[in-house]
């Protein structure tokens, strides 16, 4: 049952993919895009989980299966289907990123914007968060 929802999930998150690089306005990948920004209230947003090897396992199992086609296997924004959608996904490594508090980064992965769909109705609350364990985790390497 988990593996088909895991399937289902990642055939919709493809086809979406696909579906916005069809239909992206932005025909140039080296237009600025403006900040994206979090509400404030996000800030005040807090993991009820720690960090610790089960949590960035899961996250890393996620982010593996949703997150590096887009951002890059070590999350520098380089993934094969992230530079054919015309934005550059999110680099965890950037100093801009590393800012951001981890409820603006859990509010970004529930919500979406532009060619990132939003995951709210795909991960749960505890997902959400390993994800941003892992993101964290890999803004911390080179």
């Amino acid at each position: 049952m988990f593996k088909n929802k895991i399937l289902a999930a990642s055939f919709i998150l493809f086809t979406g993919i696909i579906l916005a690089g069809f239909s992206s306005t932005n025909s140039n990948p080296h237009v600025a895009q403006d900040p994206w920004k979090a509400p404030a209230w996000a800030d005040t947003l807090k993991s009820p989980y720690h960090e610790e090897p089960l949590t960035l396992a899961q996250g890393e199992e996620l982010f593996t299966l949703y997150c590096a086609t887009c951002h890059g296997d070590a999350g520098y924004g380089d993934g094969a289907a992230g530079g054919a959608l015309g934005q550059k996904p999110a680099n965890f490594h950037d100093t801009l990123v590393k800012a951001q508090s981890d409820g603006s980064i859990f509010w970004k992965i529930a919500t979406g914007r532009g060619n990132m769909p939003p995951f709210k109705d795909v991960f749960t609350d505890e997902q959400r968060w390993q994800l941003v364990a892992y993101i964290r985790h890999l803004g911390k390497t080179e």
